[in-house]
């Protein structure tokens, strides 16, 4: 993934891509020397593979908390990633974790939408606040020009659906209409930052995973976690400069906003 050891951070990596996220980073990649996989519980039953995954790469995989919807424990994994990388910093964010309901305009209640943008637009501005500093230090400590994925970057994954110019010929079949919504402002907040910190030579990109067949996209899914991790390892691989800012699917085609 990247031409030195990198300290990489995945959210929701206990189950789908997250998961298999970690799975490619440890097990075809030599260049990652600390990552820091993140979940909501730990110590739960849904983060068993994850724990198995953790022992058998004890040098590489650190098992942290972080509930994306909770300030404190956002800040308190920020700490203890803080207290592991140093002023090498953190190069890699990845924010994963997300929720997703397939319901319409009129079968959404206030909560529910609520709870979308917590989840999916609230935490990870959070997170990317919360964890500035180590990325900053990243793009210091690089001693390199430009932007990448191995100096100091954030890769929000978000959707297709998120695509307004796309909503037209897609909500009939997906209305998903809470999600969508949150991920057309996860979207802008990426552009939005991308413009704020490019003064630091942080890189931001929002990364379309296709429609994979986990948890979240159902079983009807075109292709699998493997499949699009491995396109989208290989497109955060590549980004660059030009890619600030940008709107890319798992093969790396451009979407419209």
């Amino acid at each position: 993934m990247a031409t030195k050891a990198v300290s990489v951070l995945i959210t929701g990596a206990n189950r789908g891509l997250g998961l298999e996220m970690v799975k490619q980073l440890v097990e075809a990649s030599r260049d990652v020397r600390k990552l820091f996989a993140c979940c909501r519980d730990p110590d739960g039953p849904r983060a068993e593979a994850l724990q198995t995954l953790a022992k058998k790469h004890p040098d590489v995989i650190v098992v942290v908390r972080l509930e994306a919807t909770d300030l404190c424990s956002i800040k308190q994994c920020a700490q203890q990633v803080g207290s592991v990388v140093g002023t090498g910093g953190l190069n890699l964010l990845i924010n994963n974790a997300a929720v997703a309901v397939r319901t319409t305009m009129q079968e959404t209640t206030p909560e529910e939408l609520q709870h979308m943008f917590s989840t999916n637009v609230m935490g990870p501005m959070n997170i990317i606040k919360e964890f500035l500093p180590h990325l900053r230090a990243a793009a210091k400590a690089s001693g390199t020009p430009g932007m990448s994925s191995c100096k100091a970057a954030i890769v929000n994954i978000s959707s297709i659906l998120g695509s307004i110019e796309g909503a037209k010929e897609s909500y009939a079949t997906y209305p998903c209409f809470s999600y969508r919504i949150s991920k057309a402002a996860l979207n802008m907040l990426t552009l939005c930052a991308s413009e704020e910190l490019k003064k630091d030579e942080i890189l931001l990109s929002v990364l379309h995973p296709g429609w994979v067949r986990t948890d979240m996209g159902g079983e009807e899914g075109e292709i699998d976690a493997t499949e699009s991790v491995r396109g989208l390892l290989g497109v955060m691989a590549s980004l660059t400069e030009k890619q600030n800012g940008g709107f890319l699917d798992w093969k790396g085609r451009s979407i419209p906003w």
